[in-house]
């Protein structure tokens, strides 16, 4: 069992919940898609897998993982629609969302941790996580692309 199972079979047991095996299924199939999803796009998964969770038993476990620091909430495309997001494995990243295609694009940038802990430092905080969504449009080629 790895380091993210036994903590959420850890979590689950503080609050005497039961660490099914719908429940592994939904943590690993979270893991292995290895990008931002949807709730549905998860459930779809499972059911081609043939795992039998229910929809509330998808639902209600994404909420488990969340307060288990396994995943995260994101929200794209003007906040309505809510992602989640693995963040178990204590890498943390960004995003870039097409703003056509709605194409969601991680990334990791230690610029973008340095400027976030400079920040936090010069307003006497430490800082621990963060947040950083780009929104853009794919430069065409023959295009000019806007410099700034």
């Amino acid at each position: 069992m790895d380091v993210a199972q036994n903590k959420f079979r850890d979590f689950l047991h503080q609050r005497q919940l039961k660490y099914t095996t719908e429940r592994r299924a939904i943590l690993q199939s979270a893991q292995q898609l290895a990008r931002p999803f949807e709730a549905e796009e998860l459930l779809l998964l499972l059911r081609q897998m043939n795992c039998r969770a229910s929809r509330a038993t998808v639902y209600r476990t994404l909420k488990h993982l969340v307060a288990a620091q396994l995943l995260k909430p994101v929200l794209f495309r003007s906040g309505r629609q809510c992602y989640y997001d693995y963040v178990g494995d204590g890498v943390g990243h960004d995003h870039l969302v097409d703003m056509e295609s709605g194409e969601i694009l991680a990334f990791l940038n230690d610029e973008v941790v340095k400027l976030r802990n400079r920040i936090a430092k010069k307003m006497g905080f430490t800082a621990v996580s963060h947040r950083f969504q780009i929104v853009g449009q794919r430069v065409k080629d023959g295009e000019p692309s806007t410099k700034s």
